[in-house]
């Protein structure tokens, strides 16, 4: 007996955008240098992780032309990325406006960040300013891995376990590179794996949502 036709298709598939930001070659060695002395200003408290250094989210509140450059077009590039995957009209997207937190990380050699993801946060972007240079030792230095959990309840066989792109079971990684942007849902868990080179990884995350005329309920961030 012959079989008939069978049509495959991913019906819960993953948004995640890998934007170029125009004005890095511009602004990141400055922005890398406010970083720096804000770090020297604000040491971290005592008993915190000495090699991995998290500001506090107020990064858009700072009034440093070069950082309300670069965390315009980090905006700009997360808003893109909404309007690409929406389904919403212009005008429908013109009327909504955004909410957005934001903080710079220094991941020194033999640091890392764990694994973690973001309530009340629609959109994610990790923006790298600086990148470790590669280890021959840990290929995954340097990267910010994601954690695929579609399959976590599902049986895994010899079939399952085999399965091809994009339907593959298996967790992404991006490796860092100045000047580029990563947008992704907030409720994907990342993480940074230990940085096993001489020099750091330096970025700003970004948590975001948006909301419309007269929206509420919302809590606080």
């Amino acid at each position: 007996m012959s079989q008939g036709s069978i049509s495959i298709v991913p019906i819960f598939a993953t948004p995640l955008a890998i934007v170029t930001v125009p004005a890095a070659p511009q602004t990141n060695e400055r922005v890398a240098q406010l970083f720096a002395q804000h770090v020297t200003a604000n040491p971290a408290p005592p008993g915190a992780a000495r090699l991995s250094y998290q500001s506090a989210d107020d990064l858009l509140d700072w009034t440093d032309e070069p950082v309300r450059q670069l965390c315009g077009e980090i905006l700009r590039g997360v808003w893109s990325t909404a309007a690409a995957v929406t389904t919403l009209t212009a005008e429908q997207l013109k009327s909504l406006s955004m909410q957005a937190r934001a903080a710079f990380t220094i991941v020194q050699p033999n640091g890392c960040v764990p694994a973690t993801s973001h309530s009340l946060t629609a959109w994610c972007g990790i923006y790298c300013l600086q990148a470790p240079t590669p280890a021959p030792q840990r290929g995954d230095s340097g990267v910010v891995r994601f954690y695929e959990s579609r399959f976590g309840a599902m049986l895994s066989d010899a079939t399952s376990s085999a399965m091809r792109v994009p339907f593959t079971s298996g967790h992404y990684t991006w490796r860092a590179t100045p000047g580029q942007l990563i947008v992704f849902p907030g409720s994907l868990s990342h993480e940074i794996p230990l940085i096993r080179s001489d020099t750091p990884l330096v970025f700003i995350a970004v948590r975001t949502r948006f909301v419309g005329p007269g929206q509420e309920g919302l809590s606080r961030w």
